[in-house]
């Protein structure tokens, strides 16, 4: 027997049925006999922030088991009341009828339209953002917000796709943490794709320049912390479509690349975004979670449930200011002799460094973040069997399973993750021991000895590193071992 979905309530125990002529729903709804107990109810919380809510009822009928899943199809409206596009228009509360035969419940999918979801990206223990989504049939609409730096923003986006899944048209709006439009910024900034371009328009109070470039299914590319429209990726590489490398468009710039790749087991990998994020898709490409573990980001994600109030988050969010603040070791040998390592001072947050998250084996880690270490001498120093003559360097770190390795390099004024073995002046290997105790934040010390004579220590985490040596006056020739 065909079991026919109807529309209806649950009042007083019993279901009355809105579906006229069903004789079905007219006998469930009239039986006395009818047993009804509610199985799940995702209901508005004590914050009133559950957007979305589902029903199951359970029914006992004539004998049978019959289940009506009753849910709100699509919760956007109270996300974006003001500008909340006609084709997301709410329909009704239903409810769906269906049998449990051998003990198989036969139930009623939730539509793609009704896909909400949250992704909390934490920087080790920290909370540093959080994405909400919608992804529906004919579009993704969703929110982010994000404290780090010296300022809480968030991010309104949009997305219309096209019958075969490809967006047609975007839009990415900045505001303040409470809303308002930051000073001085376009109100939004709008793409448009066709068949062979792709079009933004960045929307200011007096003009909306535009700029158009020759692309094939371009795509579009969001800020970091906004990774909810990869499943838009996941699913055309489902479809067999190449996503591998597709022409992209951010909200400043030229035309660049995104796309995914094949990871190691069932993740993926994100390309021409500012990290080479790792994405895992369940099996309806759902996003589930995103690591940032192997990049100098750091960051995680993990996959929630929507209903969350994006707004009042980020009313309630404080800056993280400057992640890896700037530091300067000295030490000062004799009369004129100066020693200086300038560099970044990233934090664990609970997480695993040497050999671990932050500095894996065998990886070629910046000694510290953002900007490369630099290392400014008067004096020459020798190490081991290394002369290092006066002058400026930059210097990073090896940590392999056999030892840990400084490495001297001849380049300077680059980013940290800059890094070519061509311009090697020295590796010089490092004593490792443990610290008195736990240093959260990276830490360098240029102990003077004497002076011409001292260290120079590497703290984080559980373990310290640490390079004797000596201090002499006047210019000398770089000895490699």
């Amino acid at each position: 027997m065909a079991w026919r979905a109807f529309e209806g309530f649950q009042k007083s125990g019993k279901v009355l049925c809105a579906l006229a002529g069903s004789a079905l729903c007219g006998e469930i709804a009239n039986s006395q006999n009818t047993e009804i107990t509610e199985q799940h109810r995702n209901n508005t919380d004590k914050m009133n922030s559950a957007f979305y809510l589902i029903s199951v009822v359970s029914v006992r009928f004539r004998g049978l088991r019959v289940l009506a899943v009753r849910c709100c199809r699509d919760p956007v409206r109270r996300i974006f009341p003001r500008e909340y596009p006609s084709h997301y228009a709410a329909p009704p509360m239903r409810l769906f009828v269906t049998t449990l035969a051998t003990g198989t419940a036969l139930l009623a999918a939730t539509p793609l339209s009704a896909q909400q979801a949250s992704l909390v990206y934490r920087l080790g223990k920290d909370t540093v953002a959080i994405e909400q989504y919608t992804r529906t049939a004919t579009g993704m609409i969703g929110e982010m917000v994000q404290r780090s730096g010296a300022a809480v923003a968030r991010y309104q986006y949009m997305i219309t796709l096209a019958k075969n899944g490809r967006p047609t048209t975007a839009s990415i709006k900045r505001l303040n943490a409470d809303g308002s439009l930051p000073p001085n910024t376009p109100s939004d900034t709008r793409f448009t794709v066709t068949a062979d371009s792709i079009v933004r328009e960045t929307v200011f109070a007096d003009s909306t320049p535009r700029r158009a470039f020759a692309a094939t299914q371009a795509m579009i590319n969001f800020p970091t912390f906004i990774y909810g429209p990869t499943e838009l990726l996941a699913t055309l590489a489902k479809s067999k479509a190449a996503v591998d490398s597709l022409p992209a468009l951010g909200l400043t710039g030229n035309l660049g690349l995104t796309g995914i790749t094949a990871g190691g087991g069932d993740s993926l990998r994100l390309r021409g975004g500012a990290y080479a994020m790792v994405l895992r898709f369940d099996a309806n490409q759902r996003l589930q979670s995103v690591d940032g573990s192997l990049t100098t980001n750091k960051s995680t994600g993990m996959r929630g449930a929507g209903g969350l109030d994006i707004a009042a988050i980020a009313k309630s969010m404080k800056p993280t200011g400057t992640l890896s603040l700037r530091e300067t070791a000295r030490g000062a040998f004799g009369q004129g002799g100066m020693v200086l390592i300038d560099y970044g001072r990233p934090s664990v947050r609970d997480r695993s460094v040497w050999g671990g998250t932050l500095v894996p084996f065998d990886s070629i880690w910046r000694t510290g973040a953002n900007d490369a270490t630099h290392l400014f001498t008067s004096r020459t120093l020798t190490m081991g069997d290394v002369v290092v003559p006066p002058g400026a360097y930059s210097l990073f770190v090896q940590h392999t399973r056999t030892g840990t390795w400084l490495i001297v390099n001849k380049q300077v004024g680059q980013w940290g993750t800059v890094y070519s073995a061509a311009n090697d002046l020295a590796r010089i290997p490092m004593q490792m021991s443990a610290t008195p105790s736990h240093v959260e934040e990276f830490t360098i010390v240029v102990r003077a000895i004497n002076p011409t004579r001292g260290t120079i220590e590497m703290s984080w985490g559980p373990s310290v590193m640490s390079v004797p040596f000596t201090a002499t006056v006047g210019s000398a020739t770089a000895v490699r071992p």
